[in-house]
């Protein structure tokens, strides 16, 4: 990895406009096609894509949510796609509907694939739920069995915002879920509530005993971090550690390495202000909350983040690939151990929802919104 620039000068240059607008000039610059380190070909279209997770064996193949509530296979790169049955019912709208699929570590032995998504609730309310069922294939008839719920966001609200629900599996056999504040601020420091927080259960959906606050019971049990806003991505880097990728409010969006029973400080504390103008101190006022590992202003928007670790790309490897909504982007962050830094970022000319790496280090990438592309980037040749 290449030496990295102290964090409290990139935070002073992003919010200057100096160094940063070099690096952003830099980076638009290679976006201009032939500079690009990768060739791009689209595999197939889908109606607001969400998420996808690889499955083993021959392929590549993969199951990908639809945010209206289809769970499409992915037989082959040569873009043949088909229906799952069985997918659960959503509450579709706004920010919220079908979410996140990932396989159970054992999912070869026990078929378990893990979704999350938006469920309705009395009086017009609506939360994010995670659930687990069986993946099972007869032929060319795919489908889901045993459809379970085993996490519910607490409480449920009647916005339409900020649901977060990203899962990602530990190297510990943990499930971890992030949740948004739904838009409502002060949940995500309340303890009661799981809203704002990211949540550590057992595959089943129990407590862990070694959670930082199990002796409490009940929902703050579940919390493993808090004072989160938008977390929309979540993944282990190669040392086991967690991060996770947020939406800031106007300004400040955060990577941060997300420790045991940390408080990030939203909304006490962010790099970003209110939407109406108002300031909220940034994170070196309040040092005892966490401070992000670094963060963008202007925002990025991120939709996801993965930790590449394949051989296609080998000047990659270690390093975080962020999709870009807003921002159109790909970004490559370099990381050294727990410090980062923007690397590199292309234009893709569209909003990216999510990144994965597939079969062979190949990484794939899905376009948000109605007609977005799974887009599959090799090396340029």
């Amino acid at each position: 990895m290449r030496s990295l620039i102290p964090l409290l000068l990139l935070a002073a240059c992003s919010a200057s406009g100096g160094e940063a607008a070099e690096s952003n000039a830099e980076a638009a610059a290679q976006a201009g096609g032939s500079g690009r380190p990768f060739e791009v070909r689209p595999i197939a279209t889908f109606d607001e894509p969400w998420a996808m997770a690889f499955l083993p064996g021959p392929g590549p193949r993969a199951l990908i949510t639809e945010k209206k509530g289809k769970l499409k296979l992915l037989w082959s790169d040569t873009g043949r796609v088909g229906n799952v049955a069985g997918a659960p019912a959503v509450d579709y709208g706004g920010q919220g509907g079908f979410g996140d699929v990932v396989l159970h570590p054992q999912f070869a032995r026990n078929r378990l694939v893990y979704l999350s998504w938006v469920e309705a609730g009395e009086g017009g309310n609506r939360g994010a739920v995670v659930g687990r069922a069986r993946f099972l294939e007869d032929g060319n008839r795919p489908r889901l069995e045993g459809l379970q719920i085993i996490y519910r966001q607490t409480p449920k609200l009647s916005g339409r915002g900020h649901y977060g629900h990203r899962i990602a599996f530990g190297p510990d056999g943990k499930l971890y879920i992030s949740n948004g504040e739904r838009q409502e601020f002060t949940p995500a420091q309340d303890m009661s509530a799981t809203l704002g927080k990211i949540v550590r259960l057992n595959d089943d959906g129990t407590v862990p005993s070694d959670n930082p606050f199990a002796s409490r019971g009940g929902a703050t049990a579940q919390i493993w971090s808090l004072g989160h806003r938008n977390p929309l991505g979540l993944a282990f880097d190669g040392s086991g550690r967690l991060w996770n990728i947020e939406m800031g409010p106007k300004g400040g969006d955060e990577l941060n390495l997300v420790e045991r029973g940390r408080n990030y400080g939203y909304p006490i504390v962010s790099n970003g202000d209110h939407y109406d103008g108002k300031d909220i101190p940034d994170h070196s006022t309040r040092p005892e909350f966490a401070a992000p590992k670094m963060w963008w202003t202007p925002v990025i928007s991120p939709g996801d983040m993965i930790f590449y670790s394949g051989s296609a790309f080998p000047g990659w490897r270690g390093d975080i690939l962020v999709a870009g909504l807003s921002s159109k982007a790909l970004i490559r962050v370099d990381v050294d151990g727990t410090n980062a830094r923007e690397a590199e970022r292309w234009d893709m000319g569209k909003r990216i929802r999510e990144v994965e790496q597939g079969p062979g280090g190949s990484v794939y990438l899905l376009e948000d919104e109605a007609g977005g592309r799974l887009l599959k980037l090799t090396p340029a040749r």
